[in-house]
């Protein structure tokens, strides 16, 4: 008996028609694991994940495998996404006991949830020295009869073995001697000729970029810079980037950025929406701009759902012929180019996207890439929509249409503020929309679900991560709408955190303390794809402080931060927005108010320079003091001066003389950080 077929998770109803007898995560496994005194079988995957489409078409379509499965095993089905608390535990489990980890993940399980053995993809048939999932079986069914007690001794040991290695070093905020020490350790593993951090395969560094960026904002120094620029430019001029549609794939599986494994996830793309907005906001550029359009059209485009949220990712595979083929909808041949465009057109975009005859990819055909820029603009725009236009008659890519709380909390963040960046009132729109969803649909009260579908919430809780992102997408709203709500709302998820992800000691826990209690509670604080939860949780904490005054929320987001000390100078591509955190931290934050009447030109005047500095953890406050109704913290006993709008700028506890005048206000928020009482400065509003 298949149990999936009213899962809410995508990926779990790829599988509902699998001969396996899967079950979801739950109590209700494990009991049958105990009744039958049989091993666990856990299966943990996604849904955009091609690997584990291979392992789901070679083993758990296969009939007479999945017998073999169902007669010794009880097998446990479990999306990542929607359970990030379960993939976290057993994959540290996985990295401990292989040296690395990866999805599909396959752990085996005593019935009281400790693992025993794992791995990842395991073919049918034995290849490239990895055993077959048969042998796998096999060898885990013999063990279980044989060598049981040899079994529960090893699980209750590696269980022991990760309790301990929850301890997280720390015990400070970064200081900015080791911010800047972080960018010297950065630019040693730094690519010189392509960009980027590392070798291949090569991610998104986008939180560590957005770091570089701050960092630079803080220092005057051109180090970090130059990495983030030349990074950016080189995503965006690779394969990677999408350059018809916009929109970023997962990764590039060689250093130079040519070849991308090519599932489009939510978070990446929204945090590289945000960290292009704020590179352009420092330095304008052509391309840089176009890569912030494209990814922000892409967003509303491919993943907005009907309900007003976005969609968790698109396939890495399509579908042709019934066969899930990596690629078949983005890359090119000369000849398709031909005869999509004709013979001029066709080699003229042959050559400017490097689409040769032997080919970048499989089969003689090449992703596109735009290692220049075109030298006829209007005929790019032509060729690009041509081309677009053919590309959309082919097979199309699947899309995980549910929502996590968290990754749209990156893309309201990212639409809100590229949408004020850039004047796009339809993008700050999409970002209302999607946090209204939020609203309606994920919260009961003070609590999140982590996903939802079709506008109905799942069963899965919120995390950490699901809290803070949610919060910080909210905070984003206040400083670009000004509207209370947002606040009050952030400020409802933030005091779950406090209550219930954190102890006395300051540590941070990855799952509530009165949610689901897993063999272990994870507290992972290194940032990988997405911020650590406790990372995110620092940077809305402290955006919150700002916004409120609060000193309790000051306080925890230091505490928060503390991880990021011991990771600054060892591994800080894996701090990357703690990192940015503790620069916001540095620089003050930055509080800016701005009073004055709604149609006031000389407000709409400083609120633009507001907008458009770079100061890391800028908050904002616009309003009218005469309007009535409540007001955000930091428009209160904010008067106009001599009658006119004016700006409050207000840094390290300390308030600079109001101002009316546009140009004192550009160099007050580009000055350094205010130390002793200079003069003009009265008694802070924080």
């Amino acid at each position: 008996m298949n149990r999936l077929g009213s899962a809410t998770s995508p990926y779990l109803l790829q599988h509902r028609d699998n001969p396996v007898d899967w079950w979801e995560w739950g109590d209700d496994a494990f009991t049958e694991a105990r009744r039958r005194d049989v091993p666990v079988f856990l299966s943990v995957g996604y849904a955009a994940c091609h690997w584990c489409h291979v392992m789901a078409h070679e083993s758990f379509e296969d009939s007479a495998l999945a017998a073999r499965l169902n007669d010794g095993f009880v097998a446990v089905k479990v999306d990542r996404e929607e359970r990030p608390d379960v993939d976290a535990v057993y994959m540290q489990a996985t990295q401990a006991m292989t040296g690395h980890g990866g999805w599909p993940m396959s752990c085996f399980l005593t019935p009281d949830r400790k693992p025993f053995l794992c791995g990842t993809y395991f073919p049918p048939k034995p290849r490239h020295n990895m055993p077959s999932f048969p042998q796998v079986l096999a060898a885990v069914s013999s063990a279980w009869r044989e060598r049981r007690d040899e079994l529960d001794r090893s699980a209750a040991h590696i269980v022991e073995q990760l309790a301990a290695h929850q301890q997280i070093e720390g015990a400070a905020v970064p200081d900015v001697t080791l911010l800047d020490r972080a960018v010297a350790v950065l630019s040693r593993d730094f690519d010189p000729v392509h960009a980027g951090f590392g070798a291949a395969p090569k991610f998104p560094p986008s939180m560590v970029l957005e770091f570089l960026l701050r960092q630079h904002v803080r220092t005057g120094s051109t180090a970090g810079l130059d990495m983030a620029r030349k990074t950016l430019d080189a995503m965006a001029r690779g394969g990677m980037y999408d350059q018809l549609a916009g929109g970023f794939a997962r990764y590039s599986v060689d250093a130079a950025w040519v070849v991308p494994h090519f599932e489009k996830m939510l978070y990446d793309n929204a945090l590289l929406l945000r960290v292009y907005a704020h590179a352009w906001r420092l330095t304008p550029d052509p391309l840089i701009e176009s890569v912030v359009r494209g990814t922000a059209e892409f967003l509303l485009r491919d993943l907005r759902t009907p309900e007003g949220g976005f969609a968790s990712a698109l396939d890495a595979d399509t579908d042709v012929d019934g066969v899930g083929v990596e690629g078949a909808t983005y890359v090119w041949t000369p000849a398709q180019l031909r005869d999509a465009l004709g013979p001029e057109d066709g080699a003229w975009a042959a050559e400017l996207l490097s689409v040769t005859a032997a080919g970048t990819f499989e089969h003689g055909a090449s992703t596109l890439q735009l290692r220049r820029d075109p030298d006829d603009a209007v005929r790019w725009s032509e060729v690009r929509a041509r081309l677009l236009a053919v590309r959309s008659e082919r097979p199309q890519p699947a899309r995980d249409d549910k929502v996590v709380a968290a990754w749209n909390g990156f893309a309201i963040a990212a639409l809100a503020e590229a949408g004020a960046l850039f004047d796009e009132p339809s993008w700050v729109d999409a970002a209302l929309s999607a946090a209204e969803l939020l609203v309606s649909v994920h919260m009961r009260g003070s609590r999140i679900a982590r996903v939802s579908r079709d506008g109905r919430a799942g069963a899965p809780a919120g995390v950490l991560e699901d809290y803070a992102d949610v919060a910080e997408g909210f905070l984003a709203l206040v400083s670009v709408t000004s509207d209370p709500v947002w606040l009050e709302r952030a400020g409802v998820l933030l005091d779950e955190v406090l209550a219930h992800f954190t102890d006395a000691s300051g540590a941070f826990f990855d799952t509530a303390s009165d949610g689901e209690q897993l063999v272990v509670r994870p507290q992972d604080a290194t940032d990988n794809a997405t911020p650590s939860g406790r990372s995110a949780a620092a940077g809305a904490l402290l955006t919150y402080a700002a916004q409120t005054g609060s000193e309790r929320h000051l306080v925890a987001a230091e505490q928060a931060l503390w991880p990021a000390e011991s990771l600054a100078t060892r591994a800080p591509r894996f701090a990357g927005w703690a990192l940015a955190v503790a620069e916001a931290l540095a620089a003050g934050p930055l509080q800016v108010a701005i009073v004055g009447a709604v149609d006031d030109a000389d407000r709409a005047q400083l609120h633009r320079i507001a907008v458009t500095s770079p100061s890391p953890g800028l908050v904002l406050a616009v309003g009218d003091p005469a309007s009535e109704g409540d007001m955000l913290p930091l428009l209160r006993d904010r008067p106009l001066l001599d009658g006119s709008a004016a700006a409050y700028v207000c840094r390290d506890f300390l308030c600079e003389a109001p101002t009316s005048d546009p140009a004192k206000l550009a160099v007050l928020m580009g000055a350094e950080p205010v130390g002793k009482s200079p003069a003009g400065a009265d008694t802070p509003h924080r």
